[in-house]
């Protein structure tokens, strides 16, 4: 071979391989956060959020949650938000169980993740761990919500902060104590301040129920107040979670009482816009 075609060869070749690598450095802009996006998130609260029973069996199933889950069954947070930012980073921090006053070890969890957005729902277990009488008192209960904010202001002060109203608990008596499965899975305990003898027209039964919703309504004014004094980095759903009108078909058969995987989605749907990633 001629030496000036070797040498035009070897010029070609530098050429291509400068091209290349300019190819390389320079990713797809589907493959790019857009600007503002969060580059990881994480979730607080209780068995709602750890998607419990939402897969078949009475265990946590954190791929259906409304907030983090990556399962293809719920359009969650996390799921909408890696439109933007393929490389989003979730972490699911609720517990089932949880009350208000673990919010705050939780929040010291999103700190240590370096979460740009959380996600709070908390509140279902204060009014639902024992009977009517155990509930926790709203004025603690605002106290161990401020307390776990004030973690997450004095730790991720940028993070963009969701306070999502508890569901309507009183709704899931109204639609369920004339279904008989219903009744005999919440006779094993299951929130009993609200569904002990679901199907009683008893005076004292029909105040306690009143009692109970008063007091869901109680904490979601406090978890509202919370997220307005946190300041302009929070979100209240105004509501949103609270009114949705669920159905039975959104709660899973085995304990009558979580939501299922179209009830995670639903809730992610209602939930979504005022975290205000959407526009």
């Amino acid at each position: 071979m001629p030496r000036r075609w070797v040498a035009a060869l070897a010029c070609l070749a530098a050429l291509v391989a400068i091209a290349c690598d300019g190819a390389d450095a320079s990713p797809r802009p589907s493959d790019s956060a857009r600007p503002g996006a969060p580059a990881v998130m994480s979730a607080l609260g209780d068995s709602i959020t750890t998607g419990f029973a939402s897969c078949l069996v009475l265990v946590t199933c954190e791929r259906n949650s409304w907030s983090t889950g990556d399962g293809l069954r719920v359009e969650s947070h996390y799921r909408r938000l890696r439109e933007r930012n393929p490389a989003l980073r979730a972490y699911d921090r609720a517990a089932a169980g949880a009350r208000a006053t673990a919010l705050a070890g939780q929040a010291g969890a999103a700190v240590r993740d370096k979460a740009d957005y959380v996600t709070v729902l908390i509140g279902a277990n204060d009014a639902c761990h024992g009977g009517i009488d155990a509930m926790t008192p709203v004025a603690t209960f605002r106290d161990q919500v401020d307390r776990g904010l004030r973690v997450l202001r004095k730790g991720r002060p940028r993070a963009r902060v969701l306070v999502v109203s508890i569901p309507d608990l009183y709704r899931l008596w109204q639609v369920g104590h004339t279904e008989p499965r219903a009744v005999r899975a919440w006779a094993y305990g299951i929130c009993p301040a609200l569904l002990a003898d679901p199907t009683s027209t008893a005076p004292v039964a029909v105040a306690r129920r009143t009692r109970f919703r008063q007091r869901i309504d109680d904490y979601n004014a406090q978890l509202r107040a919370a997220c307005r004094a946190y300041g302009s980095r929070c979100r209240w759903d105004g509501g949103a979670a609270h009114r949705l009108r669920f159905g039975l078909d959104l709660v899973n058969s085995l304990d009558w009482f979580h939501p299922n995987a179209s009830g995670q989605d639903r809730l992610s749907e209602v939930s979504w816009p005022a975290a205000g990633w959407s526009g």
